[in-house]
């Protein structure tokens, strides 16, 4: 087994944004082994997800301690993810071997990681037009159980083919469905309900992938001390200065992955980086508005 201290910086960084943010998990590490050291798309897939396995329970805890776990919603979420996820390693083993299937790989995190982008993009959207009504506790929400389920299915088999998905695409899903989760809450909730789906889909890929264990554990020496701080962390410091560098990391990788030339990538990031401007300037604002006129009408204005 040979130990890599570059994976583990690597881990490091990922693992500090997974237990600030509750995202990035697979989104990050994944292209960072396909694209920076060169390792085969489904060693990657199963090398991250054995990773985030025993990284999620480290952040998850911290939640735990801190209440903001809804375990009604994460029962509801592990039923349809984690048969799903395990369904998701089966029809990657199913699309063939060799080169073919390390080329289908790459497309399916190509397709997974602009998702991922735009889910984030769609996650502060929708955080900023959400209504003031915030739960005080995780007790005051009413769950919904099948298009909870739902989300556990969809993000289940997302995680299972790609790594992608735990985190970005499903609790912005979590958001959309429970708009009066407080922040600290959709990550706790989103971390704790990721242990069973990730391990359903590390199992898999376990028996069937491409798992090695040498870098894996590199990526734990690093992760797991970070992702602690940033669970420690998640409840105090706001996540809007990670945001835009996910996407536009995200948007990245993507198209890289997709076979997009340079003068397209590069394009690409330009546009995104001046949207993502225009949508900072806008936010700005709004709270230079808001504090001008902090009356409960001029906060939240009544739609027609």
């Amino acid at each position: 087994m040979h130990f890599d201290p570059s994976l583990a910086l690597a881990g490091l960084l990922v693992g500090f944004t997974v237990g600030l943010t509750g995202m990035g998990g697979g989104a990050l590490m994944t292209p960072i082994l396909v694209l920076v050291f060169h390792v085969d798309p489904l060693t990657a897939v199963s090398s991250d997800l054995v990773a985030s396995f025993v990284m999620k329970p480290v952040g998850a805890a911290v939640h735990l301690k801190h209440g903001t776990v809804d375990l009604r919603m994460v029962k509801w979420l592990a039923l349809g993810s984690v048969p799903s996820a395990f369904a998701g390693v089966l029809i990657l083993q199913s699309l063939g071997e060799g080169s073919g299937l390390q080329d289908t790989i790459k497309r399916l995190l190509g397709v997974a990681l602009l998702v991922a982008a735009s889910t984030i993009v769609a996650k502060s959207v929708v955080a900023a037009r959400r209504s003031s009504a915030i739960v005080a506790s995780v007790a005051d929400v009413a769950i919904r159980p099948l298009p909870t389920l739902a989300i556990g299915l969809v993000g289940g088999l997302v995680v299972g083919m790609t790594s992608v998905g735990s985190g970005s695409l499903m609790i912005v899903l979590l958001l959309l469905l429970y708009p009066s989760l407080r922040a600290s809450q959709l990550v706790g909730t989103d971390l704790v309900q990721a242990i069973p789906l990730v391990g359903a889909a590390s199992l898999g890929h376990v028996l069937f992938g491409d798992f090695r264990l040498g870098l894996t554990t590199s990526l734990l020496v690093g992760a797991l001390p970070a992702v602690y701080v940033g669970a420690r962390l998640s409840a105090k410091a706001p996540d809007r200065l990670i945001r835009p560098v996910l996407v536009v990391v995200l948007a990245a990788s993507a198209l890289k992955l997709l076979g997009a030339g340079n003068v397209v990538v590069v394009t690409a990031l330009a546009v995104a980086v001046a949207g993502l401007v225009v949508l900072a300037v806008r936010e700005r604002t709004r709270a230079v508005s808001d504090e001008a006129d902090p009356s409960p009408a001029a906060a939240h204005p009544v739609e027609a």
